[in-house]
Order: C-alpha cells, then sequence, then structure tokens
C-alpha cells in the first residue's frame, strides 16, 4: 500500500484527497497494467474507459493543476498505458480549453472528456524538437484558410487521435515570435500518417505529413503568430503533470522494492536487514519525498494563478531524474527477476525513460530554470540601476 500522507500537505484541498482516494479505488477494480499486442486498440478502451469513469472531465475545460498531477501520479501507480491515455487527452486539447472559441470548445472538448474523441498535441519535427524556433512546417493563409505544409514527429496519439493540435509557421514575424496553432481533424484531406514509430515502452506514435492541407481559419487557436505563447502555457500545466506521473511509477517501484526487500531471504536474514539495503531504501524515499514537494509545489502555484515556467522545470527535472534512479535501484533489489520481460519494475524501467526526454529533456529543463534565474536577477537590479 503506497504511503499517502502526502495527501495532508497545506498543497491539496479536501477535495484533492478525495479524489484520489476514489480514483486509486476505481483503478484497482479497472486497470489491468498488462495490455495485449494491440496497443492502438488498448488506448482506445483506455480512454472510454477513463471518459465512462468521469475522470477525463478533469483535463479538459476549467483545469486544476493539482486535480491533474494526483490522476496522473495514481494512474502511472497503477497503469502506465492508462496515465499515457489520460495525458494525452488532456495535452491534445489543453490548447482548446486556453485559447479555443466558443465554437471550438463546444465542438471538441465535451466529446473528448466523454472518451468519444482521441486528442493529440503536433508540436515537434524531424529538425525541430527542443528548438521551436526552428519550426518549417508552414501554414500559408489563402482566403479564409490556412494551408499547411510539412511534417511533424514524434506525436502521441499519432494515427489513432481523432484530431491534432498542429503549430505551423505563418510568418508575422521570425523565430518563435511567426508560429500559429491550428487544430486539424485527422479526416482532413492532405494530413496523413507517414510512419508508425515503436519505443521500448510501447504507446501509439507517428510521424505525420501535411502536403496541402486546408484548414478553416476558425479552426486557429488564438491571434496569428501566437502559436508559441499557446503552446508553452498548454505545456506549464502539462510539464508539471509529467513529474507527477514520474511520481507515480517511483512510488510503485518503491513499493515493490520495499515489499521484495523484506521478505527475500539472504544469508539467514532478508534482503532488509543489511545496512546497504537500508542505505537505498532511505535515499529512494527522500528522493521521492523532494520530488513529490516540487512538484506539487508547482502545481499549487499555477492553480494560485502564479507564473511556474521556473518551478514546473525545476519538479520536471527533479521528479524524472529522482525516478530514474529509485527504479533502477528497485530493480537492482530483484536482481535476475527484475528484467523478466513484464516484470512490474521491468515495465517501469521502460516506462521512466522516456520521460526524462518528451515535454522538453532533463537539458532543456536545466536551461529554462537557469533563464528564468538570469531574469529574475536582472528585473530585481533594474530599479537600482536607474536610479
Amino acid at each position: 500500500m503506497a504511503d499517502k500522507t502526502y495527501l495532508d500537505w497545506p498543497f491539496f484541498d479536501a477535495r484533492h484527497a478525495a479524489l484520489e482516494q476514489q480514483l486509486d479505488a476505481w483503478a484497482s477494480a479497472t486497470l489491468a497494467p498488462a495490455h495485449g499486442r494491440d496497443v492502438d486498440d488498448a488506448c482506445r478502451t483506455l480512454v472510454r474507459q477513463l471518459g465512462a469513469g468521469g475522470w477525463l472531465d478533469h483535463a479538459v475545460g476549467s483545469i486544476d493543476t493539482r486535480a491533474i498531477c494526483l490522476i496522473r501520479e495514481t494512474l502511472a501507480r497503477h497503469d502506465g498505458l492508462a496515465d499515457f491515455a489520460f495525458a494525452m487527452q488532456g495535452l491534445g486539447s489543453g490548447a482548446i480549453s486556453l485559447f479555443g472559441s466558443a465554437a471550438n470548445k463546444e465542438r471538441y472538448l465535451a466529446r473528448v472528456a466523454r472518451g468519444e474523441a482521441i486528442a493529440a498535441f503536433a508540436l515537434s519535427e524531424p529538425q525541430a524538437g527542443s528548438d521551436v524556433a526552428a519550426m518549417q512546417c508552414a501554414a500559408l493563409r489563402d482566403g479564409d484558410d490556412y494551408v499547411l505544409n510539412g511534417e511533424k514527429t514524434w506525436i502521441s496519439n499519432g494515427g489513432i487521435a481523432d484530431f491534432y493540435v498542429v503549430f505551423a509557421r505563418t510568418g508575422e514575424a521570425p523565430g518563435a515570435r511567426g508560429i500559429s496553432a491550428f487544430i486539424v481533424d485527422a479526416a482532413t484531406p492532405g494530413l496523413s500518417v507517414a510512419e508508425r514509430i515503436e519505443v521500448i515502452a510501447p504507446h501509439p506514435l507517428a510521424r505525420l505529413r501535411f502536403d496541402g492541407c486546408r484548414v478553416p481559419g476558425s479552426q486557429r487557436l488564438g491571434e496569428a503568430g501566437q502559436g508559441f505563447k499557446v503552446a508553452m502555457a498548454t505545456l506549464d500545466v502539462f510539464r508539471t503533470s509529467v513529474a507527477a506521473a514520474a511520481l507515480g511509477f517511483a512510488r510503485r517501484a518503491f513499493d515493490e522494492a520495499i515489499a521484495h526487500a523484506s521478505t527475500r531471504k539472504m544469508f539467514g536474514q532478508t534482503l532488509a536487514d543489511f545496512q546497504l539495503t537500508q542505505a537505498r531504501l532511505a535515499e529512494m524515499a527522500t528522493g521521492i519525498d523532494a520530488a513529490a514537494l516540487l512538484t506539487y509545489r508547482a502545481a499549487w502555484q499555477r492553480d494560485q494563478g502564479r507564473k511556474v515556467t521556473k518551478e514546473a522545470a525545476m519538479a520536471k527535472m527533479t521528479a524524472t531524474e529522482t525516478a530514474q534512479k529509485v527504479i533502477d535501484a528497485a530493480l537492482q533489489m530483484f536482481g535476475g527477476m527484475g528484467v523478466v520481460s513484464e516484470h512490474p519494475v521491468e515495465r517501469l524501467y521502460r516506462e521512466i525513460r522516456a520521460l526524462r526526454i518528451y515535454e522538453g529533456a532533463t537539458e532543456v529543463q536545466q536551461l529554462i530554470i537557469a533563464r528564468e534565474l538570469l531574469r529574475e536577477v536582472v528585473a530585481t537590479a533594474a530599479p537600482e540601476g536607474k536610479g
């Protein structure tokens, strides 16, 4: 049983603790960590289950960051693919929740919440991952429409999504200031799945191609040239939730490790009786709590309406790197059993690795944190310099 004392922390309201308890019970009764070979079908089923359970209501519309984080942490502890399904419904529709017109919100968000429409977020390109300003996919204005040409890659839910939030260069200014965001329905002529991509923790992933793909101007999110702002505002919400998912993975690995260490007999005692094991468990537990404090600080601050660019980056970096270490330590405690395919810690070992890369690699988070710290120094020093 996972330690739930963190729910008493002042970051949370009583409704958050109740939400976690209800989801934990639902997940225990509904979810199975092992899925069949057809990952696309498994994701579709999970989206429908999450919608029917009412959990996707928390991923769309009025966003409660702490609720999203608690849901992701809880789902990740039970089933990594369920966490993925929930997260992508939120990330794929988040820009619509934040910047969509009333008509767009009405058309998409209710279907996403019910699990009837699968969402996706299409930002990365073959030569523009962390460097968004290098984006080449273009959207040219043609009357009341935009015509998209180019490619997107590493797109989660690629191939099964019903619509994509796509970022493309519209040219109002150089670099990141000349990008706009669009909702593109999967059936739109000119949009095709160029390649399905297989990764170590299977989930739907694809490279998309846009070839004369015509999108009505009413499908643009925010103003022309505002796409970078749309993307960053969306990622600020869900970057913190990536940290929460990593926490869920880490907590599950820690639970598995401490249960195993307490029962595994070695040299006339249990594995937990060895001081080396105790030291490792202490490091794991401390790392998890430190990551949790950063994660829920960022979530709480965003729910207070504060800027969280630096705090979200700190949380994402610390939680994902810590989870990798915790899971590796847990696997080591299991020895040979830990590398057996579909063992819980083996699954966790595969699932955690991508979290250190997607939605901003650890190195990018370091750059973001340093940039924000230096901005704060300049902002603090500016009044004094004018005097």
